[in-house]
């Protein structure tokens, strides 16, 4: 016997089996969505034919700001270098990004949902685009992961702040193997201070996980860490292929 009061318009509720089977439908899928990405991954490991650089920031920095130069500088001399840049769709530093790795060919922000941009070089036009639409954030976050050889995260909110955490996480476990990781300015200053006393001195984290992530504070130093791994992957790359 239900003593529950029925729902006077006729509204299932949870506990009424048609919401609860409808509920366990959907957990039961992406279970199942799960186990397939993680199958997938034990398949066909991560490995990198080409060398991207994830760039994250900022949607909400203007044109005019400083810091919207330094990341157009920034991947002005990567793109020009050889290296493929990585970013979000989005205006601010995103946009900056696909500027200087275009050198202004690319100004206008993707539409549709969570897009990442991919700006490959090439010898037979100055970039190839790409843009791949994501409508969850960690899909998006994953392809980032997924395509990088190294990570830059300029001065941002708690959409860039969540990119840099999922970053950090996967090389503490060594999901992805070392790779650069670089934070930009004093901004990042704040949260390892934070991840220092908070979690390092109270034993929720190693004190060496505090050394994955590297500060840098000028162009000129993004550069130089990104292009001396770019230099070890080529090398890796050209030892492969001569074996």
């Amino acid at each position: 016997m239900n003593d529950r009061t029925p729902d006077p318009h006729g509204e299932r509720t949870e506990d009424q089996p048609g919401a609860v089977d409808l509920c366990r439908i959907i957990d039961q899928s992406v279970a199942q969505l799960w186990e397939t990405v993680e199958s997938l991954e034990r398949l066909q490991p991560r490995s990198l034919e080409r060398f991207r650089v994830s760039v994250f920031g900022s949607s909400r920095v203007p044109p005019e700001a400083p810091l919207y130069r330094d990341v157009q500088e920034v991947t002005r001399r990567l793109s020009e270098a050889g290296c493929d840049l990585v970013t979000g769709g989005g205006a601010g530093l995103m946009q900056a990004a696909n500027e200087g790795a275009t050198n202004g060919l690319l100004s206008t922000p993707a539409s549709g949902d969570l897009p990442v941009r991919l700006v490959e070089g090439s010898i037979e036009a100055p970039f190839v685009e790409r843009v791949y639409r994501h409508r969850t954030f960690f899909s998006r976050l994953h392809h980032f992961v997924r395509l990088s050889s190294a990570f830059v995260v300029f001065p941002g909110g708690i959409g860039t702040s969540l990119e840099a955490m999922m970053v950090w996480q996967l090389l503490q476990v060594d999901h992805i193997p070392s790779t650069p990781f670089l934070l930009y300015g004093r901004h990042w200053q704040g949260l390892l201070q934070w991840v220092e006393g908070n979690l390092v001195d109270r034993q929720y984290a190693d004190r060496k996980d505090l050394s994955l992530p590297t500060v840098v504070t000028t162009v000129d130093e993004v550069v130089e860490a990104v292009l001396e791994e770019f230099t070890r992957f080529q090398t890796t790359k050209e030892s492969s292929k001569a074996h």
